[in-house]
């Protein structure tokens, strides 16, 4: 009986990349829909925080954060949708959580880096889009 190594399985990478992939997802899109769901609560926040054009940004991160949640959840422009949750995430550390305490900067760092995974490596064999980026070797 051959004992199966799943460390070394050839497709390890992309149930792994599948794995982050659906629990990044489904986080950005449960904070993207509870931000656009509550609009009002979220402009006042920005608001209060001095943020400029608190209504248009409120926006801005709850699409960013529900469209892009649907982006890597689906492996639909994983690339794309993990730069735009990654940019999202470094505003919300620079703006609402710096100066505060590490634990309430644990998971939009986590999230940053998840997203920068994505972003580098994409979303692996198990995706809606298969023709996201195809790096190949420049010519001299």
């Amino acid at each position: 009986m051959m004992k199966m190594e799943w460390c070394c399985h050839e497709n390890a990478k992309d149930w792994g990349l599948l794995v982050l992939r659906v629990i990044v997802g489904v986080i950005f899109i449960y904070h993207g829909w509870g931000k656009l769901t509550n609009i009002d609560q979220v402009v006042g926040f920005f608001a209060a925080e001095s943020i400029p054009l608190p209504v248009f940004f409120a926006y801005v991160v709850g699409l960013s954060e529900f469209l892009g949640g649907i982006g890597v959840l689906l492996g639909a422009w994983t690339r794309l949708s993990a730069a735009v949750l990654g940019i999202v995430m470094i505003f919300a550390l620079l703006i609402v959580h710096i100066g505060g305490p590490f634990s309430g900067s644990e998971l939009p760092l986590a999230l940053l880096g998840a997203a920068a995974a994505l972003k580098t490596v994409g979303g692996g064999k198990y995706v809606l889009m298969k023709s996201e980026c195809i790096c190949k070797p420049m010519k001299k």
